[in-house]
């Protein structure tokens, strides 16, 4: 059983018992979270599509860390024949998030 969910405005493909790393929510380590906008769930060949989401379906999820950064990130401006060139670079925050039951 496996269902599209949309989190923080990306859609991720979640099933129970999986560990995602998403966007930074509002949410402190060991809280649990709902997301309601699920936009497919699959049952064993059973599939649901929602317009533009099932109804009544939750995901359940579980905040394992809030404070995770992704991989660097290289930001990098030239302007050819004028010697000028900067680099500059970040790490996003992430939330690392673990599925807990899909209803």
């Amino acid at each position: 059983m496996y269902a599209i969910v949309d989190i923080a405005g990306q859609q991720f493909k979640v099933e129970a018992g999986m560990e995602i790393f998403v966007n930074r929510l509002a949410a402190e380590k060991g809280a649990a979270v709902e997301f309601d906008k699920v936009l497919l769930i699959d049952e064993d060949g059973a599939v649901k599509v929602g317009a533009p989401y099932v109804d009544g379906a939750k995901v359940t999820a579980t905040v394992l860390d809030d404070t995770c950064k992704g991989k660097k990130v290289l930001v990098f401006k030239k302007k050819r024949r004028k010697g000028y060139q900067k680099c500059n670079g970040h790490r996003q925050y992430l939330t690392k998030l673990q599925i807990n039951t899909i209803a």
